[in-house]
């Protein structure tokens, strides 16, 4: 059973019984998304995320792709660990496993972030620029690609992508792709999406599930400042929509 609510402006929470209806249900919007996209522009740019939340609404999609067009989707990452390849604690690894490498997608079109020591990639400073060129080659103005949807989770303190509170890259407002060297949880070395880069997505969804996260969705929703609870600073274009579960939703306000 959902329960959704409008918070204000253009942002909206959803909540489930549990974290299978949520991804579910997560997958079932994103399908009609990207086909509705598809069916506009003739093609729809998604910025997938990692843990456990977020697998599962692929896992999910798998299972019920509806009518999605596969050859005409490109991929993005909102943020990954800075490993070598293949790496199963790579966001890109179980990405694939759980969807990519089951649908016909086009290889070109699914633009992982640079691995530990990939050519031009020597550090995660050096793979944040390399990718920053990449968004910057598949945008219609030099900056980002016109996201349709940029799928986050969310950490007991607030932080999405690799953006935790009172850091260099939860405060970055100019560039799009910040390499991280002391991320506080392992592993210290990321390559993340900023928030200005969040913010041109028309769609940011996130998905949470958990009572450790209930007092920072509510902080988030509530207005919190980004640098104090990063969550708060994802905002998408046209709509922002929060997936929560009962526990996770458990500090918001009834209604």
């Amino acid at each position: 059973m959902s329960d959704a609510h409008h918070i204000s402006g253009n942002v909206h929470v959803r909540r489930f019984e549990s974290g299978d209806e949520l991804a579910r249900a997560a997958a079932a919007a994103f399908v009609e998304t990207v086909v509705a996209a598809q069916r506009d522009r003739g093609h729809a740019a998604v910025v997938l995320t990692g843990g456990g939340t977020g697998i599962a609404v692929l896992d999910a999609v798998l299972r019920a792709p509806g009518g999605i067009d596969w050859s005409a989707v490109d991929v993005y990452f909102g943020d990954e660990r800075y490993l070598p390849p293949g790496d199963p604690e790579r966001n890109e690894v179980q990405a694939r496993a759980a969807l990519l490498d089951h649908v016909p997608l086009d290889p070109a079109r699914v633009h992982a972030m640079p691995t530990l020591d990939e050519a031009g990639a020597g550090s995660p400073e050096s793979a944040a620029r390399t990718y920053a060129q990449v968004l910057a080659a598949n945008s219609p103005d030099g900056s980002t690609p016109e996201f349709d949807v940029h799928l986050l989770g969310m950490g007991g303190e607030g932080h999405v992508n690799s953006l935790f509170p009172h850091t260099d890259a939860v405060r970055e407002q100019d560039r799009f792709v910040v390499g991280v060297d002391d991320s506080p949880k392992p592993p210290a070395a990321r390559v993340t999406l900023t928030l200005p880069a969040v913010r041109r997505a028309r769609q940011v969804w996130l998905l949470v599930t958990g009572a450790a996260k209930a007092e920072a969705v509510a902080a988030a929703v509530g207005g919190a400042d980004a640098v104090d609870v990063p969550a708060a600073g994802a905002r998408g274009l046209d709509r922002t929509v929060w997936f929560l579960d009962t526990e996770a939703a458990a500090a918001l306000p009834a209604g």
